[in-house]
């Protein structure tokens, strides 16, 4: 890394919290992208200083795209966008689509992910297979972390607004839903 670093977000997906840094040489025109700490753009002696650079992030290979924008003089603006919405607006729509737990299981982090259209789990950044079945009260998404058995169970609030609720139990246990 150089002295040239501009920006760095932390952008929740599926698959994991990623941090993304943006180097950016506003004498030579160097425009850098690391995520997750691994190299993935390079443009070196850009004329144009401002612009955008796009690439994706993640196992889903989310677009993201950092907007460099001139402010006064020579300062400059860095905003990033994922999916084409600001990473404000989209932290925000993920919070609807998305429910997030994180909990030690046997001593080690895991972070569980509910994407809500498709009722994908996902575990530490891989996809879990999982068996769905419908119940009385709704309808419940069987799986297995370790040797531990784990269900997420989707319930009518009963209130159009709230919609409905997702709780996950892990070997019976509630666990409480984190917010991102």
């Amino acid at each position: 890394m150089s002295s040239d670093l501009a920006g760095v977000w932390e952008v929740a997906l599926s698959d994991g919290v990623h941090r993304i840094e943006f180097e950016h040489g506003t004498t030579t025109g160097k425009r850098v992208i690391y995520v997750d700490g691994k190299e993935v753009l390079r443009r070196d002696w850009m004329f144009k200083l401002v612009g955008k650079e796009t690439f994706n992030v993640g196992m889903s290979d989310t677009k993201a795209t950092i907007n460099i924008d001139a402010v006064s003089g020579f300062a400059y603006e860095y905003t990033l966008e994922i999916n084409g919405k600001s990473l404000k607006k989209y932290m925000e729509n993920r919070s609807k689509v998305t429910s997030t737990w994180v909990l030690n299981l046997d001593g080690i982090d895991c972070r569980v992910v509910l994407e809500k259209d498709t009722m994908d789990v996902w575990c530490n950044g891989q996809k879990i297979e999982t068996a769905g079945e419908f119940v009385d009260d709704g309808t419940e998404t069987h799986f297995t972390l370790g040797d531990h058995n784990c269900c997420v169970k989707a319930v009518s609030s009963g209130k159009r607004r709230d919609g409905i609720i997702h709780t996950l139990l892990v070997d019976g246990t509630e666990i409480a839903e984190c917010t991102e």
